[in-house]
């Protein structure tokens, strides 16, 4: 009982309200002060648990994960080209034509230092550590994405929120089935690199990426 409920209370601290309070107007280096702590938290429960070493599962769908993810990788390249075409065809893959080593350094940067740090936080940490409080897995993964979309809230952006949301289902979906760290950073890398080449960065709310 004291387990379930000092853990809801981490839910809430961790994934409610330190997002939210993002949005409230004060010092930037109290907020990102807030997140390192936050997130050396989580790296702590993660190392005490063993579920911080970077190592590729014998039982990696690999065959499988590729075969999904060209298919909905196919999808998406589809529905954002036409999106971007019709919605702001200047933008048309234009980091990536225009400015390859812009695009080069925010593909690096982001798989390193974006993807990573948000699956070991929504994924690897989360279904370890609150799984079992929700049986009912489809539901789980609902909040989960939830969750994923809440902590973009800061962009105040609502193509950013339905997208995380969308892409937040698809990675817990995916970490669901394989438990894999790093199978699940591929996928979000992919999705999240494209959107960027096709030329979705700074309708995302990131600044200089056109």
């Amino acid at each position: 009982m004291y387990s379930t409920f000092y853990k809801g209370i981490e839910v809430f601290i961790l994934f409610i309200l330190l997002p939210i309070s993002f949005l409230w107007p004060y010092p930037i280096q109290i907020k990102m002060g807030c997140t390192l702590i936050g997130f050396i938290y989580i790296l702590f429960c993660l190392r005490k648990a063993g579920l911080l070493r970077l190592r590729l599962e014998k039982n990696a769908y690999w065959k499988t994960f590729w075969k999904e993810t060209a298919v909905k990788l196919l999808i998406i390249t589809i529905i954002t080209t036409l999106y971007v075409y019709f919605i702001a065809p200047d933008k048309l893959f234009f980091v990536m034509l225009k400015k390859p080593i812009l695009w080069f350094i925010i593909l690096f940067i982001y798989t390193f230092f974006s993807v990573w740090p948000q699956e070991i936080i929504y994924r690897t940490f989360f279904y370890d550590r609150y799984s079992h409080l929700i049986h009912n897995k489809w539901l789980f993964m609902f909040i989960n994405a939830i969750l994923f979309s809440l902590a973009h809230i800061f962009f105040m952006n609502f193509l950013v929120q339905v997208l995380t949301f969308l892409g937040g289902l698809l990675f817990a979906y995916t970490y669901q089935k394989t438990k894999s760290t790093i199978v699940v950073s591929i996928e979000h890398a992919i999705y999240g690199n494209w959107l960027f080449t096709v030329g979705m960065g700074e309708m995302l709310a990131f600044p200089g990426v056109n």
